[in-house]
């Protein structure tokens, strides 16, 4: 941890103390880039999945099939209008259940290899947005949401404040927006989905803040290189799926639609 050995006091070797203090914070200044720089790699390969699925699936030409006024590509029209919508839509869920319970058992170099093919099926299934809403609003939310993503986790790696005291919390609202997302499947309210946006954007705000302490927290200076690995994979999977939601959230809120 950050805080390992700050306090302790030892008049004749202070001069190795320090060192020592200083080879863990540049340790978890490593560690911490590790994490942002694996968790902005996937980001990127889930836009670049996103962006070459949408251009595979949109027709420049009439075609008999269409989604909210778009031309789709035989592709298309199969990627979202037949069963394979499903697939596409549980398969990220298999991938990073298979890495949150396999990690320990898994080379660095392997769940690393998990994690950006989870990336890829996440940008697959979220292909669809750049159908739904215009490509501007897409672009402006993803940098707000980057900006709000990069002040709160900013606020959660250097707060002394413990953020701890708001994990429950955080988590049964979590519960709370899956559990109203199921029962606005039946219901379709538009209201609902409002409420369920603007209670989503607090939470996944809350989290990001608090997951970032939280992984700061874990680092450990007497880790080897693969459990450190490991860390560092599951950290950016966790700030990567605050991100990842938290974009959708606000999508909802200030997206524009494609008339």
């Amino acid at each position: 941890m950050s805080d390992f050995n700050r306090n302790v006091s030892v008049p004749r070797f202070g001069a190795t103390a320090a060192r020592t203090q200083a080879d863990i914070d540049q340790g978890l200044r490593a560690y911490m880039l590790r994490v942002y720089n694996y968790m902005t790699l996937g980001l990127a390969i889930t836009g670049a999945a996103a962006l070459g699925i949408y251009m595979l699936a949109v027709s420049d030409v009439a075609t008999p099939y269409q989604f909210a006024g778009i031309y789709l590509t035989e592709f298309g029209a199969t990627l979202f209008g037949s069963p394979l919508r499903y697939v596409v839509m549980f398969a990220p869920l298999a991938a990073v259940l298979f890495l949150s319970f396999r990690v320990d058992r898994l080379s660095v170099a392997t769940a690393q290899t998990i994690f950006w093919v989870y990336a890829a099926l996440v940008g697959v299934s979220l292909a669809s947005i750049f159908l739904v809403y215009t490509h501007e609003s897409i672009v402006r939310v993803f940098f707000i949401t980057a900006a709000a993503f990069g002040g709160l986790s900013l606020y959660g790696y250097t707060t002394s404040r413990s953020l701890s005291g708001l994990g429950s919390f955080l988590v049964m609202g979590l519960i709370g927006i899956l559990v109203a997302m199921v029962v606005n499947i039946f219901l379709a309210s538009s209201m609902l989905q409002f409420i369920i946006s603007v209670v989503g954007v607090l939470v996944f705000a809350g989290l990001t803040a608090y997951d970032t302490q939280r992984i700061k927290e874990m680092y450990f200076a007497g880790d080897d290189d693969v459990v450190a690995g490991r860390k560092a994979i599951m950290g950016a999977l966790t700030l990567y799926l605050d991100f990842i939601n938290m974009f959708l959230m606000l999508l909802q809120l200030f997206g524009n639609r494609n008339n």
